[in-house]
């Protein structure tokens, strides 16, 4: 169950690191100071990679949990 619990970090890592890309890619946009219509085009693009990299977070979770309650 070792594998399991491994295997769910790193999903999780994986989600985390989209989340924190989202993050500083819209971060970004609002500095660069684009109209109303550019900052929603980008946030358009950036929802759903951001729901895609929350979803493996959440998959990676629970393979830990599923890891530790079954080892």
């Amino acid at each position: 169950m070792d594998m399991l619990i491994w295997l769910g970090a790193c999903v999780s890592l994986i989600g985390l690191a989209g989340l924190v890309w989202c993050i500083i890619r819209v971060w970004k946009a609002r500095r660069a100071g684009l109209g109303e219509d550019e900052l929603r085009a980008v946030l358009q693009k950036v929802v759903p990679l951001n729901s895609g990299a929350l979803f493996l977070s959440v998959i990676g979770l629970m393979l830990v949990v599923l890891g530790i309650i079954l080892g």
